[in-house]
């Protein structure tokens, strides 16, 4: 990341709504321009992310007050994780990480890594020492991301019917 912009981590907004599915549909042509299958079956959309909302774990990483990536951050929330085909590293409390999607403005510029950096600080804040994570076993920019971050291969899970390689990164 080269700008010197103020960039924030923050809960997102019913204003940021339209962004954030901005933000998201222009991952999900990434991932179909990249040959993934992730994302290509009508996962996430709106109602996904209005959902995300209302509840509290919808999170933007914004920069000048732009939202410029997005994730959504669950406690304990993820019933595919009680059934991994593999061994987690922990058993206590985690945060799941879902829908991580960055705008193609900053595509490629080191913002997917700044926005987990953000989620660590976040979850060590908040005392919870577990982060997990999954993607679908094509998404190379994903895999490449969390193998750099130090998060370890723990199995497979399965959603909506389709097999997901499950990572977890434990606290310092």
């Amino acid at each position: 990341m080269k700008s010197s912009a103020p960039i924030s981590f923050r809960k997102a907004a019913d204003s940021d709504s339209k962004k954030i599915w901005k933000i998201l549909q222009q991952a999900i042509q990434r991932r179909k321009k990249d040959g993934s299958r992730q994302w290509q079956d009508g996962y996430p959309n709106l109602q996904t992310v209005r959902s995300d909302i209302e509840k509290g774990i919808g999170y933007v990483l914004t920069e000048n007050e732009n939202v410029i990536a997005y994730c959504a951050i669950l406690l304990n929330e993820e019933p595919a994780y009680d059934e991994i085909i593999g061994k987690w590293l922990t058993s206590g409390d985690f945060h799941v990480v879902h829908r991580v999607a960055v705008s193609d403005e900053v595509a490629g510029k080191g913002y997917a890594k700044e926005i987990f950096s953000r989620i660590e600080e976040f979850s060590s804040a908040k005392n919870i020492f577990s982060i997990k994570v999954d993607t679908n076993f094509d998404n190379e920019v994903m895999l490449h991301i969390l193998e750099k971050l130090g998060y370890v291969y723990c199995g497979k899970v399965y959603f909506r019917g389709s097999e997901r390689l499950a990572f977890e990164k434990v606290l310092q």
